[in-house]
């Protein structure tokens, strides 16, 4: 019955991840066509208003994209669609729960077996989700921990020269929205970069892409696949530009 339950609610998820990829191209195909445009404007103010930081229009220009933005996104029927799917998974849920009530079987053991409980440990993570704000790791040493990251709007900074790498495979995943992403990396380890980017500018070693138009690409170093030590970096950015570099 539990199989049969997580199967349905795989395949209801993916129902609504391919309804909602439909109606976002029907909106911009046929009710919001100029959707494409206004992101991309209030992107590139936000950008702008972020390389003039110091300056009055580059404030004007941040705040003002950052404003169209989110009257772009609050205006699109997928977002509607989105709040209705959520509320829509909630409600089924309550709804299976209340019909299907979870059931906690009785286990019956001989007094002479001592139970065995599984024990978890919790870490902290280097790094939170965030929409809005600049992370970057400690300037002096530090536990390491893999990470795997969304952001809205700011810049990541990783220095991977202040802590100790675990043997095998070290692995850093960050999805964000419109910012900056900066990675360090120690002469000695190898490295495999994945990169997805809508519009900016890449640069990895020796490597470099000044202008990245809707573009997805991997790299790697020779020795990779062979390397006992070595760090595997997913990235995708919407408007942003990424760096990774040797120390």
């Amino acid at each position: 019955m539990g199989r049969l339950l997580k199967n349905k609610k795989n395949e209801y998820t993916g129902w609504l991840v391919v309804i909602g990829t439909v109606v976002l191209l029907l909106e911009i195909l046929f009710f919001n066509p100029g959707l494409i445009f206004s992101l991309f404007v209030s992107g590139g103010m936000i950008y702008l208003g972020r390389k003039w930081a110091g300056k009055k229009k580059g404030k004007v220009l941040f705040y003002g994209g950052i404003f169209f933005f989110a009257i772009s996104i609050l205006s699109m029927k997928t977002f509607k669609f989105l709040l209705f799917a959520i509320l829509l998974h909630y409600i089924i849920q309550f709804y299976q729960s209340k019909k299907n009530p979870k059931k906690i079987p009785l286990v019956l053991t001989e007094s002479d077996k001592v139970p065995h409980e599984e024990t978890l440990i919790k870490s902290k993570p280097l790094f939170e989700n965030i929409f809005f704000g600049q992370q970057k790791t400690p300037a002096g040493a530090y536990e390491w921990n893999d990470i795997n990251i969304q952001a809205g709007i700011g810049d990541t900074s990783i220095d991977l020269s202040y802590t100790m790498l675990p043997k095998g495979e070290t692995v850093i995943f960050i999805r964000n929205i419109i910012g900056n992403i900066q990675i360090q990396v120690p002469y000695e380890l190898e490295v495999s970069v994945h990169h997805s980017c809508l519009t900016g500018s890449t640069s990895v070693f020796d490597h470099h892409e000044s202008k990245v138009f809707n573009q997805v690409f991997h790299l790697k170093t020779p020795g990779y696949e062979t390397a006992e030590q070595k760090v595997k970096i997913f990235t995708s950015l919407l408007v942003g530009n990424l760096e990774v570099s040797r120390i």
